[in-house]
C-alpha cells in the first residue's frame, strides 16, 4: 500500500482532543450511506432530492443521514428559495473522502483472482 510523503503528515503530535475528533470524523464516514452523500458533494453542491438519487437510499434516510452531517460540522447548508443545498464544508474532508476510496481501489486491485 502506498503511504502519503511526509510532508502531508500531520505537523506535531495530534493529542486527546485531536483523537477524539478523528475518531468521531472516521466514525461518520464509516456508514455506506454518509461515504456516498459525501463523496456526490465533493463535485458539487445539491440538495436532497439530488442527494437522494445520488446514493439510492429513502429520501427521510438520506435528510437523517444529512443532519447529523451539518450536526457534526461536516457539511454546510444554504437555502436558494425552498430548497436547502448542502455542500462539503472544507476541501481537507473533499481529501479524506478521495484517500478512503483511494484505499479501497487499492485493496480491490490487490485481491487475488479466483477461478
Amino acid at each position: 500500500m502506498h503511504l502519503s510523503t511526509a510532508h502531508d503528515a500531520h505537523p506535531r503530535t495530534p493529542g486527546e482532543e485531536q483523537f477524539a475528533l478523528a475518531a468521531e470524523v472516521l466514525a461518520l464516514l464509516g456508514d455506506r450511506t454518509r461515504l456516498t452523500l459525501l463523496h456526490a458533494l465533493t463535485t458539487k453542491e445539491a440538495d436532497v432530492t439530488t442527494l437522494t438519487e445520488a446514493c439510492g437510499a429513502a429520501r427521510p434516510a438520506v435528510s437523517q443521514h444529512l443532519a447529523r452531517l451539518r450536526l457534526a460540522g461536516l457539511v454546510t447548508t444554504r437555502k436558494e428559495g425552498r430548497r436547502v443545498v448542502y455542500s462539503l464544508r472544507d476541501g481537507h474532508l473533499r481529501r479524506l473522502v478521495d484517500e478512503a476510496l483511494n484505499v479501497a481501489d487499492h485493496r480491490l486491485s490487490d485481491r487475488p483472482l479466483h477461478d
